[in-house]
């Protein structure tokens, strides 16, 4: 059956560009072999829409992607530069470099499975990729590497709807100064949840609430932390569980941005709120703070709504993954996950790009 392409890559972020340059190194051409496609205007995955005090000084850490140094991309002085601006620029430089071809603003719809005559049938040997603005493209495999940030979770609790203030998410923060003058409610316990809540105590008032309480660490995030968080993360994608959050297995390292927030008692933490009211948060006993803005620091979901009608998922939601960094589906091996599980970082998503290229290349030349 005639493809347009072999492989199609979803997503030109830190993993769809890492399995673009392994997959041009194992011999596939760009637009010929292989064809990556972003939904957005631009390079630099969600790093472009991140909000604008968040810079390379307050970001946890730019990895870089393979081939291609980050700091040579930067001009002398610029550590305090936005993130929403220096990644980007650092991924088109990337881009360029390597010849990667990215074909821009084409979302992708949905992902299904069709017979040579068109109709749906079980794991066909052709997948057909719908989108907004480039037709349909036929490939024998895909790696998907959309990421999360397209898909912001908000947890329901009671009377959400009859909020009389604001509710934002971090999609959609942008400054501190927007809320000066009204008492915030932070909702959240993971890095981007402690970020916000010490920038916003500089200009207002807060109330922290988390469900769980918050585990901070005084000492170094270092490789053997960074290797025993994955392999949990991993063991459950293995056995078909949802992921699960990153912070519940590494903690919140306490540096001296935060230190200076608990010192002016910024991160004193509450409890789960039981409801909400027009003006404010109710506990369950009782207690009430009042309040004109929630900020929904609850983190992301993968974003794979497209690929539902493949039926990946199990009974539980989550996605069983296989192959050597478990960026393989193992319903379907014509599929790697990236951003999916333990490569749901940066870092990851580096090693997880060259696991998916080199055991999806193997693959389709075995059929």
């Amino acid at each position: 059956m005639p493809t347009d392409f072999e492989i199609l890559v979803i997503g030109a972020g830190q993993a769809g560009l890492s399995a673009g340059y392994h997959l041009q190194r194992l011999g596939l051409r760009p637009e010929q072999d292989f064809l990556i496609v972003d939904h957005a205007p631009g390079p630099g995955g969600a790093w472009q829409f991140r909000w604008p005090s968040l810079t390379l000084t307050t970001v946890n850490r730019v990895h870089d992607l393979p081939g291609m140094s980050f700091a040579e991309t930067l001009p002398p002085g610029s550590e305090s530069a936005p993130a929403a601006t220096a990644v980007p620029h650092y991924y088109e430089l990337y881009e360029k470099r390597f010849d990667l071809r990215v074909r821009r603003q084409v979302s992708v719809t949905v992902v299904c499975d069709r017979t040579e005559d068109g109709s749906p049938a079980e794991h066909g040997p052709i997948l057909n990729a719908e989108t907004d603005a480039a037709g349909t493209i036929r490939v024998r495999g895909l790696i998907n590497g959309t990421g999360t940030w397209e898909h912001p979770f908000i947890p329901r609790y009671r009377g959400a709807e009859t909020f009389a203030g604001r509710q934002l998410h971090t999609h959609d923060y942008r400054t501190a100064a927007e809320f000066a003058g009204k008492h915030v409610v932070v909702v959240g316990g993971g890095v981007s949840a402690v970020q916000l809540l010490d920038e916003i105590s500089q200009v207002t008032s807060t109330t922290w609430v988390t469900r769980t309480e918050p585990v901070f660490r005084d000492d170094s995030f270092g490789p053997e932390d960074g290797r025993a968080a994955v392999a949990q993360v991993e063991d459950r994608v293995r056995r078909g569980l949802p992921p699960g959050s990153v912070v519940s297995v590494t903690g919140l390292r306490l540096d001296d941005r935060l230190r200076a927030a608990k010192a002016r008692g910024a991160l004193h933490r509450l409890p789960m709120f039981d409801h909400i009211e027009p003006d404010g948060v109710r506990w369950a006993d009782g207690s009430f703070q009042p309040a004109e803005v929630i900020l929904w620091a609850t983190g992301f979901r993968s974003a794979l709504d497209h690929l539902a009608p493949l039926r990946l998922r199990g009974p539980g939601g989550g996605i069983t993954m296989t192959g050597r960094l478990a960026t393989q589906v193992a319903a379907d091996p014509r599929i790697h996950l990236i951003g999916y599980g333990p490569s749901a970082s940066t870092i990851g998503a580096n090693r997880a790009g060259r696991a998916a290229a080199t055991e999806l290349t193997r693959y389709l030349n075995a059929q």
